[in-house]
């Protein structure tokens, strides 16, 4: 009997793939995890899913995974019985023959991938025995691209079916600290926007998406087949030095350069618009719809100029024009006039734009040449290299030349390589309803050049990438990486030198501090330099051609074999079980989305993206930093004795004197008075308390613990102790009559030591640090390892260390931590409840603060906790004040005398 195929698109980015679904009671995905770590804008994505098969027969299990084209797949697994099965990465010549040995064979449904609009498609499978389980694991690397002042990682959700242990956990660790961090995408509806938690913290900063089962059903995109659309995780550094962000790190550093507060520069700018006859239709006109938005927003101070071809050049002026009020309603007159006919002489009119810049010098401005087309030439000169040979003559590097591709019909890499060729990029723009917006895109891009003649200058440094760039432009970021000549920090200079509007600039601090990162980040910068290097080598093996092009192939194949990276120059084999079809993953270049290389089928799926989330804060975490209980007392001092940051709005202005450590919680702080919610409306109150604990080493100090309460509107959270061992009132939703409540434990540094909760009169779940018993009426249970149950309307999954519980739309985690051999709760409130009747120290939303220069009328001074909120918890400066005046109610108030 043929084996029936079980389809399961797992989770990559972007778009959705249409796939047909089998029976669901065949299998079931039990887990859909994704963890994505991104540090100095290199993320480390991890996708895992474990899958069952349900049968009494064996089944083939298919995965599909989707990534961005940027990324590398680095590494590829799956678990099956016990055996690990990772995938090997080999030169494509090697892994094509052995892909063409198992097609022989009658192997042929093989791996392929695809080419979407930002996206590319894993695929393979694999057949899992009756009743037996299988784990799928994909991690893939790439470089964040700053755009318009902001970097975006995208992750897309499509498991196909709702899931009962279903998380996206993302973590982002930046050194000069975090600006700002939103979080948009389809994933956002109402019924799905209160799964989402965000933590901010300084250089930190955490995303979490726990959504239930019943919301995984019922959002604007999801149906019984579950959810379908995007997370996109928006946001920007702190940018303190001319000179840029320098991390190095056992020999190898990299280099982050984005100056702020540049002067503009006026720019020379000349569109060459594609007008030939298979321009017609909806290409024509969205054209002209963005070249009308794009000559509204050209600055007055610059100067234009405007043409279109087809077999014919026609000029708007045969000459650039100042973009003043009257010239620019000219031009989109002209804009709005032009139509389809005729072939395409792309190689007359790439010329004509360029002799009009070089006829148009101006001293202290940026000259730009944008070419968009949606065919190839046809007419005049056609063959391709003397198009390249004549247009980097007429440019000679005076300026870039961007190439824009409209629709699949054009030859991209023609485009591609005319670009680079002239310190250029070529972009696709796809025929789609949105194409006017891509048109406009590109443009803010290039909009604001700020900087021209870009050269990144090392002393001591050797191995380097990219170091001259013909333009920087406002919102974007020029990335260096490379090593360091004997690992000689000390000897290591760095120093930028550009052209700002006339006269030459010089970034060089002599006080600049180069960052080591220490021995755990060893690997992750030498692997950005790894990645931006053959990231460049790709770009420039596109440029030459015999003994070099071999040259430059074989550079990339060594360093993509050495960090196990799949390039357009390598391929993964898939290891299987013995008797298991062969899978070949490959790379495949812009523009092979319909030809894949390796027979076998191809996949090219195109589906809208979806929209933008909203976001909350939120997030239980806490612990007080494991330092001695006089260490936090230093922590406690003035700020007039410790080093000021850059300021920030709602930033504490303080004035504290602490005579002596027995005195610290009697110090005082005049810049706050509490104020109630009515008073300050234009604050965001939503703030989630953080239990933590208090670290004494001194035998007079009593047992306390400490809770730490975020906010999105201070710079410092605040925090407060709470004595003894006490039973807090952690969450009570009357609505669903579920309560949950805590007991502190009696050790030192220690956390609650059981958590219990109620459901309804009949259910209650009691955890501690061992197991879970559950008792539902008379019936009594108890869960000791991994597992995944239900108990009525509750559900519950221990993990290895949290145990997840959901009810309805509240979703709390329950984190195990250990700590010098003890181990210690600590809940956290993933997912808020939508009804506004909900109480207690979880769901706490505290009274705002503004900021005086009065009397003080707070007790409170600097102390620090660890924010126990997170799995790899951190330590947080806080301002430590008495429990009634951050709760604004007596602390009794959530004090139960019973679990």
């Amino acid at each position: 009997m043929e084996r029936a195929v079980v389809r399961i698109t797992l989770f990559g980015l972007l778009l959705a793939l249409a796939t047909t679904l089998p029976n669901k009671d065949d299998w079931d995905i039990y887990s859909f995890h994704i963890n994505s770590t991104v540090s100095s804008r290199y993320a480390t994505t991890v996708i895992k899913s474990r899958v069952a098969n349900r049968m009494n027969e064996s089944k083939e299990i298919e995965f599909q995974v989707r990534i961005p084209k940027n990324a590398f797949i680095s590494k590829f697994r799956m678990f099956i019985e016990g055996q690990v099965y990772d995938g090997a990465v080999k030169g494509k010549e090697s892994a094509r023959q052995q892909y063409t040995e198992a097609v022989s064979r009658g192997e042929s449904a093989g791996l392929v991938s695809s080419v979407g609009r930002t996206l590319e498609e894993f695929k393979t499978s694999v057949t899992v025995a009756a009743h037996k389980k299988v784990t799928f694991e994909l991690t893939y690397e790439e470089m964040l691209k700053r755009t318009l002042g902001k970097y975006k990682l995208q992750i897309h959700a499509r498991p196909m079916q709702p899931v009962k242990d279903f998380k996206v956990d993302v973590h982002i660790n930046e050194k000069t600290g975090i600006n700002f961090i939103e979080i948009k995408g389809g994933l956002s509806t109402k019924a799905l926007a209160n799964a989402i938690t965000k933590t901010h913290a300084d250089k930190q900063a955490w995303v979490y998406f726990y959504p239930t089962e019943d919301q995984q059903k019922t959002c604007d995109s999801c149906g019984e087949q579950g959810m379908n659309g995007d997370l996109v995780i928006v946001y920007d550094v702190n940018r303190d030095t001319s000179l840029g962000e320098i991390e190095k790190s056992d020999g190898y550093f990299v280099h982050h350069f984005a100056p702020s507060s540049l002067a503009r520069i006026p720019k020379n700018v000349v569109f060459v618009i594609d007008q030939s006859g298979s321009m017609r239709g909806r290409k024509i006109e969205q054209t002209r719809v963005a070249l009308l938005h794009i000559l509204n927003d050209l600055a007055e101070e610059d100067h234009f100029g405007l043409i279109t071809f087809d077999g014919n050049i026609y000029h708007w002026k045969r000459e650039l024009i100042q973009a003043n009020k009257e010239n620019v309603e000219s031009a989109k007159t002209f804009a709005r006039n032009i139509r389809h006919r005729g072939a395409t002489n792309i190689n007359d009119a790439v010329l004509e734009g360029a002799r009009m810049l070089n006829a148009h010098p101006r001293e202290g401005s940026a000259s730009i040449l944008i070419l968009l087309t949606d065919g190839d030439p046809n007419s005049g000169v056609t063959n391709v290299e003397v198009i390249h040979s004549n247009a980097r003559q007429a440019i000679a590097d005076k300026f870039p030349l961007y190439c824009l591709g409209f629709g699949f019909d054009v030859k991209f890499e023609f485009l591609e390589k005319m670009s680079l060729q002239n310190n250029g990029v070529a972009r696709r723009i796809y025929e789609d309803s949105d194409a006017d917006l891509q048109l406009k895109g590109f443009y803010e891009e290039v909009a604001t050049p700020l900087l021209i003649d870009v050269t990144m200058i090392y002393n001591g440094g050797t191995n380097l990438t990219q170091t001259n760039f013909s333009q920087f432009y406002n919102g974007s970021e020029i990335v260096v990486a490379g090593q360091i000549t004997d690992n000689d920090i000390e000897t290591f200079t760095p120093q930028v030198v550009a052209i700002s509007r006339s006269r030459k600039v010089t970034f060089s601090e002599t006080n600049t501090t180069v960052e080591s990162t220490g021995t755990v980040s060893d690997s992750h910068i030498q692997r950005v330099w790894a990645y931006l290097t053959v990231k460049q080598l790709l770009e420039k093996e596109l440029l030459l051609s015999g003994a070099e092009k071999e040259k430059v192939k074989k550079e990339i194949l060594e360093l993509s074999l050495k960090y196990n990276f799949v390039t357009p120059l390598t391929s993964m084999v898939v290891t299987k079980p013995p008797g298991e079809k062969t899978d070949v993953l490959h790379k495949p270049k812009e523009g092979e989305a319909h030809s894949p290389p390796m027979s076998g089928g191809a996949w090219a799926k195109h589906q809208p993206v979806a929209h933008s989330p909203s976001m909350r804060s939120g997030g239980l975490g806490g612990g007080f930093s494991p330092q001695s209980y006089d260490a936090s007392i230093r922590n406690s001092q003035p700020v007039s004795n410790r080093k000021r940051k850059r300021p920030v709005k709602n930033r504490l202005q303080q004035s504290v004197q602490v005579p002596d450590s027995e005195s610290y919680l009697r110090s005082e702080i005049r810049p706050f008075r509490p104020v109630t919610p009515s008073h300050a409306p234009h604050v965001d109150t939503s703030m989630k308390v953080h239990p933590t604990i208090v670290p004494d080493r001194t035998a007079k100090a009593p047992l306390s613990h400490r809770f730490l309460l975020k906010s999105e509107n201070l710079s410092l959270p605040l925090c407060f102790d709470v004595a003894g061992d006490v039973r807090l009132k952690l969450l009570h939703h009357p609505t669903r009559e579920l309560s949950v409540n805590g007991e502190l434990d009696s050790v030192m540094n220690g956390g609650f030591k059981k958590i219990v909760i109620h459901l309804n009169t009949d259910l209650h779940v009691e955890v501690d640090t061992n197991e879970i018993t559950v008792r539902d009426g008379q019936t009594l249970t108890r869960h000791s390892g991994q597992d995944v149950f239900t108990a009525g309307s509750l559900s519950v999954i221990k993990r290895d260390k949290e145990i997840d519980v959901a009810v309805g739309d509240t979703r709390v985690v329950i984190l195990i931590h250990v700590k010098d051999g003890e181990k210690f709760l600590w809940p956290v409130l993933r997912q808020q409840p939508l009804e506004g009747n909900v109480t207690g120290i979880l769901a706490l939303k505290p009274a705002v603060y503004e900021e005086l220069q009065q009397t003080p009328s707070i007790q409170l001074c600097r102390a620090n906790a660890v924010d126990y909120s997170i799995v790899s918890p951190p330590t947080l400066d806080c301002w430590l004040m008495s429990a009634e005046s951050v709760l604004q109610r007596r602390l009794d108030d959530f004090i139960v005398t019973q679990l």
